[in-house]
């Protein structure tokens, strides 16, 4: 074998081997604070179920996109027939679960019917009570008959709540989920990660991720030291916001400030003994400094808000000052109410850092005006059943992650167990109306009313903390649902 030969083979293998080793990756590990309970975003109310699934495995018939916009998903088009009481969808056609079965318009029927049904345990099945009858037209067309127009029905069928199912896999959707999206369960080790895999078979653009891990690290020092060792290559909602200076000065890493859909909330059980009267409510609010929580709890990371509305929203009011913090004011009404210095409410604080050191900081406030608390830290199946279904609590912290979600304050059976014939006919009312500029006048109605009646004490709006490494793209900047949505991820060179 002469020079040249011996060299030219060198340099073939040289350049195969630096194409293999500048090859992009094409798997990732994403941090998340918290385990879902399941992976059934139909029959849960926890935000990780649809922070694991949402675009990923599971899709409805529109889906929300990074912006916020309600585009197609399995419709691929839709008419609204009958002044906005009946909607008339056409579907993708050669549509497959991940078990091979075929997606119709029969399976829309199925799980619209599921949603709404009497025995439905669909979190968010206030979404589905216009709806009179679901019309299977043909298999690649249904229609959706309503009781009263709705101007929301697009918007509200993006949710993660209204993911179509297969009648076959759905009683084994909370463990092994089986959707029509561009990835496909893989594996879940309890307490430790989820995997999922790329569908080979997905109707739509390949994805050019093949596999993706979700683990769950808990502990705030535990995920800055899982980014710096490498074992995640992400966390799109990074639970340790004063390590964030640190890591934005690393070269290795991106960290981007985004908004979110999440109004974190001291919710009042509206039932109980004292928080019945709406001067006790008030005085709660008045006690709290937002800015203080969001100093100490967010390291400033956090909008204050005085409802239950996201800033970013173009209908947004400012209230904050209905409930500013005003601590003599607070002793006053206190007395008023005849509870002065005689008072002690339960404090029930899921796992999230925002809620377990907000928590502590609002206790220490409630405590200057007279109001003793019972903190009780409980995990996020207790949270769930406990506060959130058996509405067993006085106080609690949680970050409310749906979007534009001011309609659960009509449901008199939610956990918070507001029960105003006022606020219920304004948003029926609001329901119906198709004029832009008559439902931003009922918006600004509602923050307002509920503001007024002191129902929550309303904290702050969440900010997206998210920390990833450069070479990673895609990732959402922003978060319009609780979602993590690798349908745009990749990696450069």
């Amino acid at each position: 074998m002469n020079l040249f030969t011996r060299s030219a083979c060198s340099l073939v293998i040289a350049t195969a081997f630096c194409s293999t080793a500048l090859a992009a990756k094409t798997d990732i590990t994403l941090g998340m604070a918290l385990e879902p309970p399941n992976l059934d975003p139909t029959g849960g109310a926890a935000a990780a179920i649809d922070e694991v699934v949402y675009a990923n495995i599971y899709e409805g018939l529109t889906r929300f996109g990074a912006d916020g916009s309600v585009n197609p998903g399995l419709a691929s088009s839709w008419l609204i027939e009958q002044e906005g009481k009946r909607y008339v969808f056409k579907l993708r056609t050669g549509v497959k679960y991940h078990d091979g079965a075929d997606f119709t318009a029969a399976d829309v029927k199925f799980s619209l019917d599921r949603a709404r049904g009497e025995d439905s345990t669909n979190a968010q099945k206030g979404l589905f009570a216009n709806i009179a009858d679901v019309e299977v037209i043909d298999d690649a067309t249904v229609a959706i008959n309503l009781e009263n127009p709705d101007g929301n029905l697009l918007f509200n069928l993006a949710w993660g709540d209204a993911i179509i199912l297969d009648e076959a896999s759905a009683d084994s959707a909370a463990t092994s989920p089986v959707g029509t999206g561009p990835f496909k369960f893989s594996n879940w080790v309890q307490g430790d990660r989820i995997e999922i895999e790329r569908n080979p078979d997905y109707w739509g653009e390949a994805v050019a991720l093949e596999k993706a891990t979700f683990k769950f690290i808990s502990d705030p020092t535990a995920a800055f030291a899982a980014l710096m060792a490498g074992d995640v290559d992400a966390f799109p909602n990074y639970p340790a916001p004063e390590n964030l200076p640190q890591l934005e000065a690393d070269p290795r890493f991106s960290v981007v400030l985004g908004s979110t859909e999440g109004e974190t909330i001291l919710s009042m059980n509206n039932q109980s003994e004292a928080l019945s009267d709406v001067r006790v409510r008030r005085a709660i609010s008045h006690a709290i400094d937002r800015q203080a929580i969001i100093d100490g709890a967010m390291f400033g990371y956090g909008t204050p808000i005085g409802s239950h509305f996201a800033p970013h929203h173009p209908s947004y009011i400012d209230l904050t000052g209905n409930s500013e913090y005003n601590p003599e004011m607070a002793r006053l009404l206190l007395k008023e109410a005849g509870l002065e210095n005689d008072l002690t409410l339960s404090l029930k604080l899921p796992p999230p850092a925002y809620a377990r050191r907000g928590g502590e900081i609002i206790a220490a406030q409630l405590r200057e005006v007279g109001v003793e608390t019972n903190i009780e830290n409980v995990e996020w199946a207790q949270w769930l059943e406990q506060v959130f279904r058996g509405k067993d609590f006085d106080l609690t912290i949680v970050s409310h992650t749906e979007p534009m979600d001011i309609g659960i304050y009509a449901r008199d059976d939610y956990y918070f167990q507001y029960n105003n014939p006022n606020f219920v006919g304004l948003m029926e009312a609001f329901n119906v109306e198709t004029n832009p500029e008559q439902r931003d006048v009922m918006l600004k109605q509602a923050q307002t009313l509920i503001s007024e009646d002191y129902v929550n004490g309303f904290l702050f709006q969440l900010a997206k903390t998210g920390v990833a490494n450069t070479k990673i793209q895609g990732l959402w900047e922003n978060q319009p649902t609780q979602a993590n949505d690798l349908t745009g991820v990749s990696w450069t060179d």
